[in-house]
């Protein structure tokens, strides 16, 4: 299977402080890959760097065209969105308005209004409050806001950064199942940060494990998985 994403060589920095040191993965076209490690690891400055909101050295190649150095809204327009940590929804608007908002580089309005649609399918909850302003929502709907407002660009990519953070378990367990919906049906390829290493190892298929900036283990998400002393020494179950 192709890759859609390739990063190869990836250092990353605020100011003066580097985070990444020569960072090496990948995701499938069609597939989950998961970025494991403790805090402070550098999960979230990977998915910033794809992004183009941090400075760089490395080639990150999307679709075959390298991607690291343009800016950031060029790089949505290619097809790669970002839910990011806090879940970042415009809490003064509404639920509609919110996913409006997620296809403004769309011109296909036939196709917009068919993935309203889609997307309350795939959260009835959010059709129900679809002009509730998304501030009054809970924690577990604006992260289904977040998500479906990012899908209603039609990306290829789907970054995704700590989406479980903060909710309760069976809310977690429901999304993730939509994660997978998501990506099956639809063959949104995603790249999944998350604190819940057992959770992120059963969606996803392929895994990297950050120690301070660096990839110190990968492989397939289920040999991670099996590995009993990668557990415990690194995911901490």
């Amino acid at each position: 299977m192709a890759r859609l994403l390739e990063v190869r060589g990836l250092h990353a920095q605020y100011g003066a402080t580097k985070v990444l040191h020569g960072m090496d993965f990948g995701v499938e076209e069609g597939g989950i890959t998961t970025i494991l490690g403790a805090n402070g690891a550098g999960k979230t400055t990977t998915l910033r760097a794809v992004c183009g909101m941090v400075k760089t050295q490395g080639e990150i190649a999307f679709a075959g065209q390298r991607i690291d150095g343009r800016a950031t809204e060029s790089i949505v327009r290619l097809g790669v969105a970002h839910v990011p940590d806090g879940r970042g929804t415009f809490v003064d608007l509404s639920v509609e308005e919110n996913l409006r908002l997620g296809a403004y580089t769309r011109r296909d309005k036939a196709e917009v209004a068919a993935d309203f649609e889609r997307m309350y399918g795939y959260f009835p909850r959010l059709k129900e409050r679809r002009l509730q302003q998304a501030g009054t929502l809970s924690g577990g709907e604006q992260q289904m806001l977040a998500v479906s407002r990012a899908l209603m660009l039609r990306p290829r990519l789907l970054l995704l950064d700590e989406p479980s953070f903060g909710l309760a378990p069976r809310i977690v367990q429901e999304l993730f199942e939509i994660f997978r919906a998501i990506n099956q049906r639809d063959r949104v390829s995603m790249l999944v940060v998350e604190q819940n290493a057992a959770l992120a190892l059963q969606l996803a298929d392929q895994a990297y494990v950050l120690e301070t900036g660096r990839v110190v283990i990968s492989g397939s998400a289920e040999t991670i998985r099996g590995d009993e002393a990668v557990r415990r020494s690194y995911l901490g179950y």
